[in-house]
C-alpha cells in the first residue's frame, strides 16, 4: 500500500520535533523565522533506508551547535570531536522522534541510517529540496531542517511499500 502525507502535516511533525527535542536535550529554544544560518556551518544528514524515500539534513551555525553541546554536557567548552558526537546524537534523537510521529500518522514503519556529520553545508546527491524549516534562537544563530526527496519525486512525502 502506498500512502502519502501532506507537506503541511509533515512540516508540523518536523517543527514540533525540532522545538521539543532541542529544548529538552540542549536547553535551547528555537523559533521559526526567516534568517538563514551564517557562513560557519555544520551539517548532519540522515537517509531513510526503509519506509520513506526521503532524507533530512540539519544545517546549523557552528556556534549554535557548540552552545547546545555545552548545555547538554553541562560543560563550559567542548572539543571539536565532542561537538561532532553531540550533533550526531542530537540528530539521531530528533529523527527518532520524527519517525515515531510519522508512524503514528501513516502506520508505516521506517528506518534511517546513522547520522553523518559534515563541516560546512552538505547537499545529498540524487535528492532535491522539498521544503526548508528555518529557525533562530535568542542569539540570532540559526539552523535549517531540510527535507529532501528523490529528484524524480513530486508532491507529498513519498512512502514506499514495506
Amino acid at each position: 500500500m502506498n500512502s502519502t502525507m501532506s507537506k503541511e502535516e509533515l512540516e508540523q511533525i518536523l517543527d514540533q520535533a525540532v522545538q521539543d527535542v532541542t529544548e529538552c536535550t540542549a536547553g535551547v529554544r528555537l523559533h521559526q523565522g526567516k534568517q538563514s544560518p551564517g557562513e560557519d556551518l555544520c551539517t548532519v544528514q540522515i537517509t531513510f533506508d526503509r519506509g520513506f524515500r526521503t532524507s533530512l539534513t540539519l544545517c546549523a551555525d557552528t556556534g549554535l551547535l557548540y552552545r547546545m553541546a555545552c548545555n547538554s554536557f553541562h560543560e563550559e567548552s567542548v572539543s571539536p570531536e565532542d561537538l561532532e558526537e553531540f550533533s550526531k546524537e542530537y540528530f539521531n534523537v530528533l529523527c527518532g522522534r520524527i519517525t515515531g510521529a510519522m508512524f503514528r500518522a501513516t502506520q508505516i514503519p521506517a528506518h534511517f541510517g546513522p547520522p553523518v556529520f559534515y563541516r560546512g553545508r552538505y547537499e545529498p546527491e540524487g535528492q532535491e529540496i522539498q521544503f526548508v524549516l528555518t529557525y533562530s534562537d535568542e542569539y540570532c544563530e540559526g539552523a535549517q531542517l531540510i527535507h529532501h526527496v528523490p529528484c524524480s519525486d513530486e508532491g507529498g512525502v513519498a512512502l514506499k511499500e514495506s
